[in-house]
């Protein structure tokens, strides 16, 4: 046995809730419509509580539910402080605050403070002259010599980041969308305006945030041209072309971060800062801050990213462990709103894997809507195509809209999500994999993630032991879960052959992907099915 982070600390019951709980994360047009207009909205969210509960879940993340134009389904707000009439009302977001304290769910909101909609008032001022008091608010510059950008900087959905406005004769920056105007974080008024936003949802009762493209907010002072990428080839997204190492992640970005934090602080230690990164590893870890003062989780992408290979991803353990700087509290997620869903990555029987592996590491699990019942990545016929970045780069497989159909409720019209039109189709195997179906199937995936969290929830081992990995040949990836009183074996066979774990002493099987004889002893070789993976008490 060798052990990659023999001195981690094992933390007390006092730890901060984020370090034992389990999070959710609601894409809310998706979740569940309460009014028929084929949109999920916050009643809906709010009659799907209790299944929540049920599941073991302790905090919600919700993309965004704000007053916006929707050209990026919400991620172009027009006004911080208002709920779009899509989802509801603030009276129905109170209620939502209320019906999920009550029921020991926390929520978590999307702050997304890179950039506004281009109809958010700020920037209609702003580009209604060179001399208004709002023109600094984003991100101007001159032509370069031949009239074209300034810069070489590429948005996120295809072509330059530079929008010309005539009326001005200035570009604007926008690193998405042309209605998504980048904000001046280098500016001291929006800052302190940003914060406030903060603090308006904080006051409400909220229990944290998911920042939007955190490494985004601050951009070099110099405006200079990104290098070539040279390992860039036409199956990469467009943006690819060139390597953003001034148009993103700046050194002062993290002063910016650390007041996000103490904004939070104000309101008490258990508000949650979760920061949306893509970094390699070595830069990610930055963003926890100076004496840990930045983001609470700097979300770690590993495995959405990771190739489906044993020893690959022990190694992307291995370097995300021996990286976290003293005290940093690591993280895990499988899926999210912009990348395919873990079950068409790997397949379905694969994905018992991952969830066996996401609900045991070391570090809070998110969760995307739908994965714990196994959803796949729906077909998008052409002309239901919603996703902005689809529409702009088509035919290239980037496209979002595959994994965020409607969440699969029953076999009912519409799988139980909406009586009327959904927004996006929904997958062809609703009737088979939903919540309905699964819930009175012990085999289910959706009674697997079940137990996996009702287990991780009642042993020290799981949620705040140590990890250490453990040699295994193949196609298996084997690790310990340990405190000073247990210690548990997850060897998780990531291939579809047989495999077998010369396991560290004698251990009792205690869950398998697979259904293998529970609560029986293993003496020293563990013998594993293709796509099984099994959680096993050690006892010697």
């Amino acid at each position: 046995m060798k052990g990659t982070s023999p001195d981690v600390e094992v933390h007390s019951s006092q730890e901060p809730w984020w370090r034992r709980g389990v999070i959710y994360q609601i894409y809310p047009r998706s979740f569940q419509d309460s009014n028929g207009d084929g949109i999920g909205d916050i009643r809906g969210i709010i009659d799907r509580l209790d299944y929540l509960v049920w599941l073991g879940i302790d905090a919600v993340w919700i993309s965004p539910i704000f007053f916006s134009p929707m050209a990026d389904f919400g991620y172009d707000i027009a006004d911080y402080r208002k709920i779009d009439p899509l989802f509801g009302t603030l009276t129905d977001f109170d209620q939502l605050i209320e019906a999920a304290h009550r029921r020991g769910i926390r929520i978590l909101l999307d702050y997304v403070p890179n950039h506004s909609s281009d109809r958010h008032q700020w920037f209609l001022e702003a580009r209604s002259s060179r001399d208004n008091p709002r023109r600094d608010f984003y991100i101007w510059r001159d032509a370069a010599p031949d009239g074209g950008p300034p810069n070489n900087w590429q948005s996120e959905f295809g072509g330059s980041a530079w929008e010309l406005d005539a009326a001005t004769g200035q570009y604007y920056y926008h690193a998405f969308l042309k209605e998504q105007p980048d904000l001046n974080w280098r500016n001291p008024e929006v800052r302190r305006e940003m914060y406030d936003v903060l603090r308006f949802w904080l006051d409400r009762g909220v229990d944290g945030f998911r920042v939007d493209v955190m490494w985004h907010l601050i951009k070099d002072a110099e405006f200079r041209d990104n290098p070539q990428n040279p390992d860039w080839t036409e199956d990469m997204p467009p943006h690819k072309s060139v390597l953003s190492i001034y148009s993103c992640d700046q050194e002062e970005v993290h002063d910016v971060v650390s007041e996000m934090r103490a904004v939070l602080d104000e309101y008490g230690g258990d508000r949650l800062l979760i920061g949306e990164i893509y970094l390699p590893i070595a830069r990610l870890v930055a963003y926890y801050g100076r004496d840990l003062r930045g983001a609470h989780l700097p979300f770690n992408f590993r495995l959405i990213e990771a190739q489906w290979d044993a020893r690959h991803i022990e190694r992307q353990i291995v370097e995300y462990e021996a990286a976290l700087p003293e005290g940093g509290w690591p993280n895990w997620v499988l899926s999210n709103h912009d990348k395919p869903r873990i079950a068409s990555r790997v397949g379905r029987d694969q994905a018992r894997v991952a969830a066996m592996m996401l609900l045991t590491l070391r570090g809070t699990p998110t969760i995307y809507y739908g994965d714990e019942i196994g959803m796949n990545d729906a077909p998008i016929p052409p002309e239901r195509v919603q996703d902005p970045f689809e529409l702009r780069v088509p035919g290239r497989g980037f496209g979002r809209d595959p994994q965020r159909t409607p969440m699969q409720w029953d076999n009912t019209v519409n799988a139980g999500f909406s009586t009327g039109s959904p927004w996006l189709p929904l997958a062809p195997d609703k009737d088979s994999f939903n919540v309905e179906a699964e819930r009175s199937d012990p085999h289910s995936m959706l009674s697997l993630y079940r137990r996996l969290i009702a287990f991780r929830r009642e042993n020290d081992a799981l949620n705040l032991g140590r990890y250490a990995s453990v040699e295994a040949d193949s196609c298996v990836l084997a690790y310990l879960r340990e405190t000073e009183n247990d210690r548990y074996l997850i060897a998780l066979n990531l291939g579809p052959e047989p495999a077998v774990l010369e396991t560290p002493g004698q251990c009792r099987i205690v869950i398998s992907t697979e259904g293998k004889a529970e609560g029986e002893i293993v003496e020293k070789k563990l013998h594993l099915q293709g796509n099984e993976g099994v959680l096993a008490e050690m006892m010697s």
